[in-house]
């Protein structure tokens, strides 16, 4: 099956994950992809495939005959989609021999405007595929499992000399908590990737530090004719919270290693409010001042108002891979030279996000993040092309070749 054919088939599926749920996965939807996985895997003729009880897909493509003390690789990604969006009836749009112009988006009547991703440029000629503009495509990361899909399937078929080979589907990604149940003691690589990323040739092995904070305030709400210093109105309060953080220190105004505080959503009213935010920053130290400006303002407010009207909690998200990787560096070293091979010069930047294989990597799996060829990812102008699918392949099965030598 070609690798397009593949997501065409994985984006029908819904399996939008859902951030207001704490168990694995979030939402049960994600088993009906997780099932499709694993029968294709016993398929195509892996041994020790298992979909476990929290939707976690794995198999083993066991080591070519002579090959088995070579180092044992690992390729992972992950099947839910983002909440951002409805991921609910995808209806791509195929696009052949793209022009490099605006798209327009069907469904929505709007477009996918070459002024907002000027990588689309880079396309022309190749066949593109878009969103109809009324949900997210998938291809985070469903791309990612398609191109880890159908690189096995051309190992098999081309009986290309290998090591042990595992793969790892996760759920739950987009939420956080992708990492937090993945089982290394049956996943048994010696390192391993996600295919979980965008540009093609695309290595990335460093990203943020993270964190979610959560402010709740209590107020003290009477009738407004009597008020004066009784009242304590807990949305104000928490606008007043809002802007005490530095206004050009946001996603609308950062980049590169710049960090951030993204106000995520805010309700309320007089008697209680909620402000909630993710905290980023790639520096180590500077995002633990980061987290200790949030620490100064509750205490601000709790002095300005009274104890307990503010009570923040913050919740650790993940951290820099990079502080692994520079232990580790032939995994980065595997990646460039396999990426090279295919003809592309690397690409390493540093990821404004998050991948399970930043968890993947603290918990003992050195994990780097490869390109899917994919982009504008969480909304409805994602997209992709079969071309940057194939050279994700291609990408994948040189990794296999490398790590036999």
């Amino acid at each position: 099956m070609r690798v397009e054919e593949r997501l065409l088939k994985y984006v029908s599926y819904w399996t939008t994950s859902d951030e207001e749920c704490r168990q694995i996965p979030s939402s049960e939807r994600q088993f009906e992809l997780g099932k499709v996985l694993e029968q294709e895997l016993r398929d195509l003729g892996l041994e020790k495939v298992t979909l476990t009880d929290h939707c976690y897909v794995y198999g083993l493509l066991p080591a070519t005959k002579g090959y088995a003390d070579k180092p044992a690789v690992g390729f992972i990604s992950h099947m839910d989609t983002a909440p951002d969006f409805s991921g609910k009836d995808v209806k791509p749009q195929i696009i052949p021999d793209y022009d490099g112009n605006d798209v327009l988006l069907k469904g929505s009547g709007t477009y996918l405007k070459v002024s907002d991703f000027p990588t689309l440029k880079t396309l022309k000629g190749r066949t593109l595929i878009t969103t109809d503009g009324t949900t997210l495509l998938g291809a985070d990361d469903k791309a990612g499992v398609s191109e880890i899909m159908t690189a096995v399937e051309q190992i098999i078929t081309e009986k290309i000399p290998h090591g042990d080979i595992w793969i790892g589907f996760t759920p739950d990604e987009e939420v956080g908590s992708g990492a937090d149940l993945f089982d290394l003691d049956y996943f048994k690589a010696r390192f391993a990737y996600t295919v979980d990323g965008d540009y093609e040739g695309e290595v990335a092995y460093e990203n943020f530090n993270a964190a979610s904070a959560s402010f709740e305030i209590k107020g003290v709400n009477v009738h407004p004719g009597e008020a004066k210093d009784i009242m304590i109105n807990a949305a104000l309060v928490g606008c007043e919270i809002a802007s005490l953080l530095p206004e050009n220190e946001t996603p609308a105004h950062t980049e590169g290693r710049e960090g951030f505080y993204h106000l995520t959503d805010f309700s309320g009213d007089i008697a209680h409010a909620k402000v909630n935010y993710i905290v980023r920053d790639h520096d180590k130290a500077t995002f633990e001042k980061r987290l200790d400006t949030l620490r100064g303002i509750e205490k601000k407010m709790n002095e300005k108002y009274h104890a307990d009207t503010v009570k923040l909690n913050i919740q650790h998200s993940y951290s820099n891979m990079l502080e692994v990787i520079e232990k580790n560096e032939y995994v980065v070293a595997i990646a460039k030279k396999a990426i090279k091979n295919v003809g592309l010069e690397p690409v390493s930047r540093p990821v404004r996000g998050g991948t399970d294989g930043a968890r993947l990597s603290f918990m003992g799996l050195p994990c780097p993040n490869l390109g899917t060829g994919g982009y504008g990812f969480h909304g409805p102008f994602e997209h992709i092309s079969v071309e940057g699918m194939d050279t994700a392949v291609s990408v994948i099965k040189e990794i296999v070749k490398i790590t036999a030598e």
